[in-house]
């Protein structure tokens, strides 16, 4: 397949995606799971109710946010583009989370400036 064939596409097959992204040493994948994750309601995470079935497996709370998000939402705050507000209402990041990430990376560029 050629490229222009490719760029012309208005949807692609995840198997050319895939070669892309090998081909190319660039994760395409993440960039649209980091996309579906800012801007996808979120889930119901009330463990409790009766609609969840209990699993046998082990389950693990883990961040969902990688660094290059934490890294875009914490520029968009310091540069004034976004209050922390505008933030919590547009992505649905928990107060508590963006209050955390911006005391955490804070702190890490007030070392690296130390050193």
């Amino acid at each position: 397949m050629e490229w222009k064939s490719i760029q012309s596409q208005k949807s692609l097959d995840t198997e050319i995606i895939l070669k892309l992204s090998t081909f190319l040493e660039y994760d395409f994948f993440r960039i649209y799971s980091q996309y579906l994750i800012l801007y996808a309601p979120q889930a119901n995470t009330n463990y409790n109710t009766i609609e969840n079935k209990k699993s046998s497996l082990p389950h693990f709370r883990k961040s969902i946010y990688m660094k290059e998000v934490v890294d875009f939402i914490l520029e968009q705050i310091e540069n004034g583009n976004k209050t922390k507000a505008q933030i919590m209402e547009e992505y649905k990041i928990p107060k508590t989370t963006i209050y955390k990430w911006v005391n955490k990376y804070r702190q890490s560029q007030h070392n690296d400036e130390r050193k």
